[in-house]
């Protein structure tokens, strides 16, 4: 029998490991000291990138050192800087040093997160941090969650849980049979993963009614009412309403207490989705919107988002646990859990769709443990104050106007000229791409109303209230 031999291309040596690591780490170092002094994004074509990028399907290996340089010089070069403190563009968190070190570790140590018995010490990190999130919306203790990939997975988790609790029957058994049309209710600004989740769960997107929105852009929890009271009437099922801390186009925040009431009263399940705006909870002055956050049934969460980690740490909070597990517990012999009890039986599967799970929780427990609660509150208020600040500075000008409240750090806006006739969504896109390809500051587009807003989030450690003024400099640049 010929002996098996060990592969040192893959099974690395310790001293080569050390040299790679040191490398990488320089270009990390390289690519965080110049971050606010580089453009927010060098403009390319896909046929410029392929022309860097393309080639045969390797059938050797390459220097390491060569592999970095293509890194360094093309992908870090050419992507758009998230990181960067004038990158005001979607919902996007610049990620934190200490959570790239988290990331390295936990891809090192590749543990599936399956259950404890997978990893008895990252399950634990994990549930760990689930109690912290509650802690900082103020969800009830006993209730429960797990990490998932972002927010479109967290509500497409909760509507599950939804589904299986207010459908008549067992649906996750049985599936939805031919009864009452099952009806959910989001407000016109609420996350498009929301609709997506209804097709995908088979409820349908014709069946997510949109509830009209007030002056603010916030769920009319009247309208609300009707419209549940016209399903009901009509022979349809109301089962779920989505509240949103923090619609992806404005920011706006829908009255939570209200909707819980309305909620409550047509045995309806409430999701809230704080994807966006939950951890905004940390900040004194905006720490009212979440005070009914207590009563929902299930919640959104992105600590990628306001917590300021890497992609791929999102979170989904179920008032009962028990709801979420009849929606996804499932049996197979090999996964079958022997010789443990309690908590030791613990298994994510039984409570979310995945099952091969990474180790999200170690990103996320390094920042909070190295920086505490107080001082990313700290630097979310200072987010919030710089958004603020914008808006003050657009509305004492005489060429730009807001076409939204701040509620939480997005802000709206657009170039308006004296005296102009023409079409003003053709004039502010065409701004919106100049500023874009001009590399110092970068926003992104909504609609509000059937206009075209120039839409900016600050969601960033590094910003400052120069910042601010300089975006605002930009944007008048890319009028001209």
């Amino acid at each position: 029998m010929l002996p098996c031999n060990v592969r040192e291309d893959l099974d690395i040596p310790g001293g080569a490991i050390r040299e790679m690591g040191l490398a990488a780490l320089d270009l990390v170092v390289d690519y965080y000291e110049k971050m606010a002094s580089a453009p927010v994004l060098y403009p390319t074509t896909s046929v410029a990138l392929r022309r860097h990028l393309d080639g045969p399907l390797p059938t050797a290996g390459a220097p390491f050192e060569e592999l970095l340089e293509t890194v360094r010089d093309v992908v870090s070069k050419y992507s758009r800087r998230n990181g960067h403190p004038r990158f005001f563009g979607y919902v996007a968190s610049p990620g934190a040093p200490v959570a790239a070190m988290g990331s390295l570790l936990a891809a090192a140590f590749n543990i599936n997160v399956t259950g404890w018995r997978s990893g008895a010490a990252a399950a634990e990190l994990e549930l760990l941090c689930i109690r912290w999130l509650k802690e900082i919306v103020g969800f009830p203790t006993g209730s429960g969650g797990l990490l998932v990939s972002g927010g479109s997975m967290a509500n497409f988790a909760a509507l599950a849980a939804a589904r299986s609790a207010k459908a008549p029957g067992n649906v996750a058994r049985d599936g939805l049979s031919g009864g009452p049309r099952l009806r959910l209710y989001t407000s016109q600004e609420a996350h498009f993963s929301n609709r997506k989740a209804a097709a995908m769960l088979g409820i349908g997107s014709s069946n997510v009614r949109e509830v009209p929105v007030d002056g603010n852009l916030r769920m009319d929890p009247a309208e609300l009412d009707r419209l549940v009271r016209e399903d009901l009437a009509a022979g349809h099922l109301p089962f779920c309403v989505v509240a949103t801390a923090g619609t992806a186009g404005t920011g706006a925040v829908d009255p939570i207490g209200a909707i819980a009431a309305i909620a409550r009263a047509h045995n309806l399940w409430l999701h809230v989705d704080a994807a966006y705006g939950g951890f905004a909870a940390l900040a004194p002055s905006t720490r009212g919107y979440f005070e009914a956050i207590a009563e929902a049934d299930s919640v959104a969460l992105d600590p990628h988002k306001w917590l300021y980690l890497p992609v791929g740490t999102g979170c989904v909070l179920y008032r009962d646990p028990a709801t979420a597990r009849a929606a996804f517990s499932d049996n197979a012999e090999y996964i079958r859990v022997v010789g443990l009890q309690d908590a030791e039986a613990f298994a994510f599967w039984d409570y979310g769709p995945e099952l091969s799970r990474p180790f999200r929780a170690l990103d996320l427990w390094l920042l909070l443990k190295s920086v505490g609660v107080r001082a990313l509150g700290e630097a979310i208020e200072e987010n919030i104050a710089c958004a603020r600040y914008f808006a003050s500075l657009v509305e004492a000008s005489e060429d730009f106007e807001m076409l939204a409240p701040v509620d939480l750090s997005i802000f709206c806006f657009r170039y308006h000229p004296r005296g102009y006739t023409g079409d003003l969504n053709a004039l502010n896109e065409q701004v919106l791409l100049k500023l874009q390809h001009g590399g110092s500051s970068y926003l992104s587009n909504a609609s509000i109303r059937g206009a075209f807003a120039l839409r900016g989030c600050v969601l960033n450690y590094r910003t400052t209230r120069r910042d601010m003024e300089i975006l605002l400099e930009d944007v008048r640049k890319s009028c001209q």
